[in-house]
């Protein structure tokens, strides 16, 4: 008689569990395609490049300023108008303005990550909110990327939904 209520107890908690696994809901949606479509993203790249050529000015400034102060080296090294210790010196001042561009190089990279990091950031956490709200209000328990799928029925894309909440 124990044996048959474990029994019963365990194929219980077996259909529970297939019940549980038919109700789960999925979809999918293309980040990509909505963030192309969504007006704050292209405003944002126009910001981002515009940042990033002024500090590409900045940098070609540095570039340009180091090719003349070369240049006059060489000119004043070519007419015998530089001691062995000034030639010295001029080499090593050389060195040092080049670490000096290579390090603005690094930091402008850095600058640029950052100032699309702030950019973006907040246009994603919107992207996500809508994508929690669509799942929310229709009763899916996961929404994925399409890029991450290898196959998927067009019928759970819920990309549309995501967009009307969006607004576009």
């Amino acid at each position: 008689m124990r044996k048959t209520f474990q029994m019963g107890g365990i194929v219980l908690l077996l259909l529970m569990a297939a019940i549980n696994v038919q109700a789960q809901k999925f979809g999918y949606i293309n980040t990509a395609e909505i963030l192309a479509e969504m007006p704050e993203v292209k405003q944002a790249e126009v910001d981002i490049e515009n940042f990033s050529s002024a500090l590409e000015k900045k940098g070609q400034a540095k570039v340009q300023e180091l090719q003349q102060k070369y240049a006059k080296i060489q000119e004043q090294m070519q007419a015998g108008n530089l001691s062995p210790v000034q030639q010295q010196q001029a080499q090593t001042d050389l060195q040092k303005d080049q670490e000096e561009l290579a390090q603005f190089e690094q930091d402008m990279m850095g600058q640029i990550q950052d100032k699309r990091q702030k950019a973006l950031q907040p246009i994603y956490d919107k992207l996500n909110n809508a994508i929690e709200q669509v799942a929310k209000e229709n009763g899916f328990t996961m929404i994925f990327d399409k890029a991450v799928l290898l196959y998927s029925e067009d019928s759970a894309d819920v990309s549309a939904m995501v967009k009307a909440k969006l607004g576009l």
